[in-house]
């Protein structure tokens, strides 16, 4: 079977993650397991284009404003006719001045703790990118907050916030971390995770993002 495209974005016109390097290496690697091959790219007008050819779009660690207006408009129809999205970490912060991106991610970035170990309780087991994890899953990260739970979507996992330090951040006992959602006849995945290098040679990390990149393209 011949291997079909992934396009990778890992633009940032904002905080830039020194973890960009090694998520690519492992993207590449994980779009490979899955039958794909990953293009990464930082060039916005690679978004321009029809996009209908690819299994799946990735927003990996991305920051600040990184499409055109083309892009939005391609990227929007894409997704709205069956395409996948994967966003990972700060993908959240991405595309602020466009309204519809928040809409199809299904709830944005506002404020973290500091970096440090904690919980993630893993809610759904019933899915490719949490079926590995144990109920309770001890990660590092920066256990971002968002605007809003966000609505319609299927919640794969929660923040514990009782396993770690809250002070300059916290959403309360109903915490999102990981989800997923259908935008159109498109499929969205999200995960909060994946700040640092560590993550993205963390085996369950790298299985719980195939498994997110599985969903969104279709294969399980």
């Amino acid at each position: 079977m011949p291997q079909t495209p992934v396009l990778v974005l890992t633009r940032t016109t904002d905080y830039r993650h020194a973890a960009i390097p090694r998520a690519v290496a492992a993207l590449r690697e994980l779009a490979a397991d899955e039958g794909h091959f990953a293009e990464a790219t930082e060039d916005p007008a690679d978004l321009e284009q029809d996009l209908s050819g690819y299994a799946c779009v990735v927003f990996l660690l991305t920051s600040g404003d990184v499409l055109t207006a083309p892009g939005r408009r391609a990227l929007a129809a894409y997704v709205e006719r069956g395409g996948g999205f994967l966003g990972v970490h700060s993908a959240a912060c991405t595309e602020t001045s466009w309204p519809r991106f928040g809409e199809l991610l299904g709830a944005r970035f506002t404020r973290h703790p500091a970096y440090q170990p904690g919980c993630v309780l893993v809610a759904d087991r019933d899915h490719p990118a949490t079926r590995h994890l144990p109920p309770v899953w001890s990660f590092t990260d920066e256990w971002y907050d968002f605007d809003t739970r966000p609505a319609g979507a299927r919640v794969l996992a929660r923040a514990d916030e009782s396993s770690y330090d809250t002070e300059g951040g916290g959403m309360g006992e109903d915490h999102p971390l990981v989800w997923c959602r259908e935008q159109g006849a498109g499929r969205v995945f999200y995960t909060a995770l994946g700040h640092a290098e560590e993550a993205y040679a963390d085996p369950e990390f790298r299985a719980h993002l195939r498994g997110g990149l599985r969903w969104a393209a279709r294969r399980g």
